[in-house]
C-alpha cells in the first residue's frame, strides 16, 4: 500500500501525464523559458524535484505560477517532455489541497450564457482531473 506522499507524487505525475523519468536534465527547456528568470525553480529542477518525489519542495515553489504556459520548454525537450504540464499539474494540486477543486456539472448554470464554449470546456478540464 502506498503512503501518503508516494499517491501524492503518483497523482502529480498523473495529472501531468509526460514520462518526467525520461528528463536528461539537459537545461533546454529552462534555457528556453521566457520567465525563467521570474522562477525560484527553474523548469528542469522542477522535473528534476518531482522525479525526487519532493513535494514539499515543489508545492512551496513559486515557478508554476510564474509559467506562463507558453510550452516553449516542450518544444525544446529533446525527450518529448512537457515541464508545462509538470507546472499545469502543480497549480491544480495546490489548488486540490486547499479543497477549492472541483466543479460539478450543475454549477454550469451560474456561467455568463455568452461564455465561450472553449471556456467551459477548459474549466473541466482544469477542474475535473
Amino acid at each position: 500500500m502506498l503512503d501518503k506522499h508516494q499517491k501524492q507524487v503518483e497523482d502529480l505525475q498523473r495529472l501531468a501525464n509526460t514520462p518526467v523519468q525520461n528528463c536528461i536534465q539537459c537545461g533546454r527547456c529552462s534555457a528556453s523559458c521566457p520567465v525563467a528568470f521570474k522562477m525560484d525553480l527553474l523548469p528542469h529542477r522542477v522535473v528534476w524535484e518531482l522525479v525526487q518525489g519532493n513535494m514539499e519542495t515543489l508545492l512551496k515553489a513559486r515557478a508554476p505560477w510564474t509559467c506562463v504556459s507558453c510550452f516553449a520548454c516542450e518544444s525544446r525537450c529533446p525527450r518529448g517532455l512537457s515541464p508545462a504540464a509538470v507546472m499545469e499539474a502543480l497549480r491544480l494540486t495546490a489548488i486540490r489541497k486547499n479543497g477549492a477543486n472541483m466543479y460539478d456539472a450543475a454549477e454550469l448554470e451560474h456561467f455568463d450564457p455568452e461564455l465561450p464554449q472553449q471556456a467551459l470546456v477548459a474549466v473541466f478540464r482544469k477542474f475535473n482531473k
